[in-house]
C-alpha cells in the first residue's frame, strides 16, 4: 500500500507552525498515542524550520506505505511515511551533522532531534541539488489490519480540515511543554525515590555482609576450636585405648598363663570393643584433617593385583560367616596405579567391611576395570546384603549416620566409614557411587584416576635394620605401654631400663649408653621429637638408634623429625612380632654397635 495523505508547502515562519499542527492531526489520526504524537510533531516542525530557514523552503508529504523489515522478518503492517524536500544549496559534512556530538548549531540540533524521535530516518543530500530527508514511524499494533478505505477516509479528513490560528498551535505546544516538564519532574521525583531506597538497601546489605563476615569468622574459629578438640582428645583416647588393646593381647598371647574358655570370651569382647574405639578415634582424626586440608597424599606406583592380594591376606583371619564368600577379581588388563596406595586401601577396606558385615547370606565381590574413554578407574563392591533404599543413599555419607536395618542390633558401627571414604576419594581426585536397592544388595564404586601428581613419603628410612640389642631403653610416661613393650620383647635375655619421661630418658641415655632407645612422642614434660633432637646433638647418645614408639600415625609426624629417627614403631599395631621385626630389621642393617655394659 502507497497512498499519499497529505502534501504541504513550506515558504514562510508560519508554514512550520502549520507542519508541526497537521503532523499531530495526522498522527492523531493514524492511532498514535499523545507522547508519540509530540514526538512525530516535533520531528516535523525542527525539519520544516530548517527547510525554511536554511533552504528557502520546501514541501512535505505524509504518506501510508509498507512497512521495512525489522530485523530478519519482513513486516506487513503500514508504516507512516514523511518526506522533507527543499531545493537549497545541501548539507556540508553531512555525517557530521547527523551524529551526535560536534557542534551544536540550529540545522544539526534539529537533525539530531529528529533523528531520536523516529523509528527511521534517511537523508540525502547534494551540494547545489537540495536536501530530502525521509522518516518513518510503525504504526500502533493495533492498527495492523489497515485498509486501503481507511486511508482514503483519513485523506478526505485532512483535506477538509480548515487552518486554525497559529496562536492556537503555539497553545498547544506550550500545554504539550508544561505537560512534558511536568512528567519530568514526576520522573525526577520518582527516581529521587528510588535512589533513596537504593541507598537504603546498599546499607541493608552492606551491613549484612558485615554480620555475615562476623558469623563467618566465628564459626571458622568454633570449626578450628572443634577440629583442635577432636584432634587433642583423639589423642588423649590412645593412649587408654592402646594399652587395653596391648594388655588384651598380651592376655589372648597366653604370656602370663592360660584362660579359660569364659576368660578368652570376656577379654575378645573387650579387645573388639578397643579396636572399634581405636578405629574410631582413627576415622575421626582422619575426618578433621580432611576438612583442614592437612592430610597428607602420598604418591607411589603400585598394581592392582597386588593391592588385591594385600585386602585379601587381611581379611582372610577376620571372621567371615560360612555363608558368605568374599573373592577380588580383575576385570581385564589394568595399568599401573600412580596414586597414595595407602588411602585407596583404607577406602577399599572400609566399604568391605561393610558388605560383609551388611550380608548374611551370599557373596561380596570386590572388581576394578578401567572406566570406558577415560584415564579412570572404577574398583567395585557388590554384595547380596540388604541393601540400602534410594531415599538414603545421601544419608549414608553424613558423619555418625545410621540407616534403621534389621542387623542394627548385631553389627555395630560409628557412622564415620562411609563419610571418611568419600573425602578420601575426594582428596584422591575421585568419587564414590552407590547403586542399592532394599533386600537386593549394594554395589559400591569408587572411581579414581589412574595418576596423582608425586609427594614425597613420609620417612623413607623408617624401621632401618639393626643388629640384636643387649640393652634397651625405653622412655614413655605411661608405665601401661612400658609393660606391654617389655612384655613383647623378644627374649628375656634383653636388659630392659625405662625412662619415665623426657629428660629422665636423656639422663639414662648418656649413663647406661643403650645398644636401642624406644622413644614415646606426647610426654608431660618435653615432647619426645625434641628429646630426639637432643640424644642426636650430643656425641656420648648421636650414634645410639632410636624407634618412635607412638600412637601417633606417620602422617601426624613432621617429616623432618621422622627421618632424623631409625624407625618407627605404633603402639595400636604392639605385639610380638612386630617387636621382634624392628629389631631383626635394626640388627641386620649394622646400625646398632654393642656397648661394652658392666
Amino acid at each position: 500500500m502507497n497512498r499519499s495523505l497529505l502534501r504541504l508547502d513550506l515558504a514562510q515562519d508560519r508554514d512550520i507552525v502549520a507542519a508541526r499542527q497537521r503532523a499531530r492531526q495526522v498522527s492523531a489520526l493514524l492511532g498514535f498515542d499523545s507522547q508519540d504524537q509530540v514526538r512525530i510533531a516535533t520531528a516535523v516542525s525542527e525539519l520544516a524550520r530548517n527547510a525554511v530557514r536554511h533552504a528557502g523552503g520546501g514541501t512535505i508529504e505524509f504518506m501510508i506505505t509498507e512497512a521495512p523489515s525489522r530485523g530478519t522478518l519482513p513486516l506487513s503492517n503500514p508504516f507512516l511515511q514523511i518526506i522533507i524536500s527543499d531545493n537549497g544549496p545541501g548539507i556540508a559534512n553531512l555525517d557530521d551533522a547527523i551524529t551526535d556530538g560536534g557542534g551544536n548549531g540550529e540545522l544539526k540540533l534539529g537533525l539530531v532531534a529528529a533523528r531520536r524521535m523516529m523509528d527511521t530516518f534517511d537523508v540525502y543530500s547534494g551540494k547545489g541539488r537540495g536536501t530530502t530527508i525521509t522518516l518513518g514511524k510503525f504504526l500502533p499494533r493495533r492498527t495492523e489490519n489497515f485498509s486501503a478505505a481507511r486511508a482514503a477516509t483519513i485523506a478526505d479528513q485532512l483535506s477538509a480540515y480548515t487552518a486554525t490560528d497559529p496562536t492556537v498551535e503555539i497553545q498547544q505546544q506550550n500545554r504539550e511543554l508544561l505537560r512534558s516538564l511536568e512528567e519530568l519532574r514526576l520522573r525526577k521525583e520518582e527516581l529521587a525515590h528510588l535512589n533513596s531506597e537504593l541507598e537504603d538497601t546498599n546499607r541493608g546489605v552492606m551491613a549484612l555482609y558485615a554480620e555475615l563476615e562476623e558469623r563467618a569468622a566465628h564459626l571458622r574459629m568454633a570449626d578450628e576450636t572443634k577440629t583442635r578438640f577432636l584432634s587433642a582428645v583423639s589423642h588423649e583416647f590412645r593412649t587408654p585405648v592402646n594399652s587395653i588393646l596391648a594388655l588384651s593381647k598380651i592376655l589372648l598371647h597366653r604370656l602370663d598363663g592360660d584362660l579359660s574358655a569364659e576368660q578368652e570370651k570376656q577379654v575378645t569382647y573387650i579387645r573388639q570393643a578397643a579396636e572399634q574405639l581405636s578405629t574410631m578415634v582413627d576415622d575421626l582424626l582422619d575426618l578433621r584433617k580432611v576438612e583442614s586440608g592437612k592430610l597428607q597424599i602420598r604418591v607411589e606406583t603400585f598394581n592392582v593385583t597386588d593391592l588385591f592380594g594385600a585386602l585379601r591376606g587381611m581379611f582372610k583371619p577376620l571372621s567371615i560367616k560360612d555363608t558368605v564368600a568374599l573373592s577380588f577379581e580383575e576385570i581385564g588388563s589394568l595399568p599401573e596405579l600412580h596414586t597414595d596406595q595407602g588411602k585407596v586401601s583404607q577406602i577399599l577396606r572400609n566399604l568391605i567391611s561393610n558388605a560383609l558385615k551388611f550380608t548374611e547370606i551370599g557373596s561380596v565381590r570386590v572388581t576394578a576395570k578401567l572406566a570406558a574413554d577415560t584415564d579412570m578407574i572404577v574398583f567395585s563392591v557388590a554384595d547380596t546384603g540388604i541393601g540400602v533404599a534410594p531415599e538414603n543413599h545421601r544419608r549414608i555419607f553424613e558423619e555418625f549416620t545410621q540407616v534403621e536395618n534389621p542387623l542394627q542390633k548385631r553389627v555395630k558401627g560409628t557412622g564415620l566409614g562411609l563419610s571418611l571414604s568419600q573425602r578420601l576419594a575426594g582428596l584422591l581426585g575421585g568419587t564414590i557411587d552407590v547403586a542399592s536397592e532394599l533386600g537386593k544388595g549394594s554395589v559400591f564404586s569408587l572411581a579414581i584416576p589412574l595418576r596423582l601428581p608425586s609427594t614425597t613419603p613420609l620417612g623413607s628410612s623408617v624401621l632401618p635394620e639393626t643388629q640384636a640389642t643387649q640393652r634397651v631403653l625405653i622412655v614413655d610416661d605411661s608405665e601401661i605401654e612400658r609393660y606391654a613393650l617389655r612384655q613383647f620383647m623378644p627374649s628375656s635375655a634383653f636388659e630392659v631400663i625405662e625412662a619415665t619421661g623426657g629428660y629422665d630418658g636423656l639422663r639414662l641415655a648418656r649413663q647406661s649408653q643403650p645398644d636401642l632407645i624406644f622413644l614415646d612422642l606426647v610426654m608431660p614434660d618435653v615432647h619426645g621429637l625434641e628429646v630426639l633432637k637432643m640424644l642426636k646433638a650430643i656425641d656420648e647418645t648421636r650414634h645410639i638408634p632410636v624407634i618412635l614408639f607412638t600412637s601417633q600415625r606417620p602422617e601426624d609426624i613432621g617429616e623432618e623429625q621422622a627421618t632424623a629417627a631409625s624407625g618407627l614403631l605404633l603402639k595400636h599395631e604392639l605385639s610380638r612380632e612386630s617387636v621382634a621385626a624392628v629389631i631383626r630389621r635394626a640388627s641386620s642393617s649394622g646400625e646398632i654397635h654393642h656397648a661394652s655394659h658392666a
